[in-house]
């Protein structure tokens, strides 16, 4: 299976060690639920509706980033968006047990919303569609390397040191970036190659109009986005319904129960990761992200029944399972079919377009938590994923024969 991973360009094993320590430092995100409710006294309504609301940040960010990302350049915005991310999170560090802290994590939302387009945008430069999978499953991999470990020891920051939340995310964030820094160039296409590929058949050729012109001149691509919304409602419950649902049942347990469950994510995509991509490349990717849907609608409807730590560890495996193929396809699909001209602008409108279940998630699920129980919501998110996947399904169907 590692021969899957031979052969890449030089700059996507670079991508792939910083991705690695910077996967190891995100420490805050995986307990923020916690974090808000227990170290600050938010109720869980109030810390869903904040959730909500702070992942807005994202937005403006976003569309910043991958237009100056398309205009001047991907580093220099990685760079600096990555940098002023990490500042915020030191200042969270020095405010302790502070009302500010969520102002804060508001503006790491806000310039982590810069990097990630321009992040995008690199990956996809760097390669071409005979190597573009493998690449961004090596990537896919060593994120998840890295957040092996990270939420363990985080667990252990949590309650004896929350402080070194923030600060042990801003590290290891800045050293990731010197990585790219110094050893990865600049990716931006020149004025020529966008020339050369007017005269192409390529999907990636490059689109002489503005932003909204060459989205609509993708209208499948909006349409997969809609469709992921739902996936993205459905995983992000594992951010914020399942700390509530573990830390209530088990007690303080519950927040290392919890943390052991996202290591044993970021284990089963390490060990599953290349397998699954040489078993399901021969097959279409959009029949691929359906079947992704099903194993999150398995994974997340059924962990309202579970009470004991085996059930919860077996259901994690399967919506990872779903998480592994989701993520190995979707951004390769998109790749594969976004004008070389608009990448990273593409890379930024559609995340938020995917990413707006993620946003309401919270919003929701507080409101179902604190009116229903957490055992209610676990059945509404397990049926929303399957609304996406039958969603996909229909993509891949009326899919035309010269792209499958």
């Amino acid at each position: 299976m590692l021969r899957l991973y031979r052969g890449l360009p030089r700059p996507v094993y670079v991508l792939f060690a910083a991705t690695i320590m910077n996967g190891v430092g995100i420490f805050v995100y995986p307990f923020m639920v916690l974090l808000l409710t227990q170290h600050l006294g938010y109720s869980d309504a109030w810390t869903g509706a904040f959730m909500s609301v702070a992942s807005l940040a994202y937005l403006p960010g976003s569309f910043a980033g991958g237009k100056l990302a398309d205009k001047i350049g991907r580093k220099k915005v990685m760079i600096a968006g990555q940098l002023m991310a990490s500042a915020m999170f030191v200042v969270c560090g020095f405010l302790g047990s502070s009302r500010l802290i969520p102002l804060f994590i508001f503006l790491n939302l806000l310039f982590d919303g810069m990097t990630d387009p321009a992040r995008s945008a690199l990956m996809t430069d760097v390669t071409n569609p005979e190597n573009r999978q493998a690449s961004f499953s090596l990537n896919y991999l060593g994120h998840n390397m890295g957040f092996a470990a990270g939420p363990v020891i985080a667990g252990l920051f949590f309650y004896r040191a929350p402080q070194w939340l923030f600060f042990g995310n801003a590290i290891a964030a800045t050293v990731s970036i010197i990585f790219v820094a110094f050893m990865v160039p600049e990716s931006k296409p020149d004025q020529a190659a966008i020339e050369a590929s007017y005269r192409s058949e390529s999907t990636e050729k490059a689109y002489p109009g503005g932003l909204f012109k060459a989205l609509f001149s993708r209208p499948r691509l909006m349409l997969l986005a809609l469709c992921i919304t739902f996936f993205s409602f459905s995983y992000s419950q594992s951010l914020f319904a399942l700390p509530l649902y573990t830390t209530r049942l088990f007690g303080e347990a519950g927040a290392t129960l919890y943390g052991s469950m996202m290591s044993l994510n970021a284990v089963v995509v390490v060990c599953s990761n290349a397998f699954i991509v040489m078993i399901l490349r021969k097959h279409h990717p959009l029949r691929n992200i359906a079947l992704a849907g099903v194993l999150y609608a398995i994974g997340f409807a059924c962990m309202g029944f579970a009470t004991i730590p085996v059930v919860f560890y077996l259901l994690t495996v399967i919506f990872t399972l779903g998480e592994v193929v989701d993520a190995t396809n979707t951004h390769y699909y998109i790749a594969n079919n976004t004008p070389m001209s608009h990448r990273a602008r593409f890379n930024a409108i559609l995340p938020v377009i995917m990413g707006f279940g993620h946003g309401l998630a919270p919003l929701i699920g507080g409101q179902i938590s604190a009116r229903h129980g957490l055992s209610v919501l676990w059945i509404l998110v397990g049926a929303t994923a399957l609304v996406g996947a039958a969603g996909v399904f229909l993509l891949y169907l009326t899919e035309p024969r010269k792209m499958q």
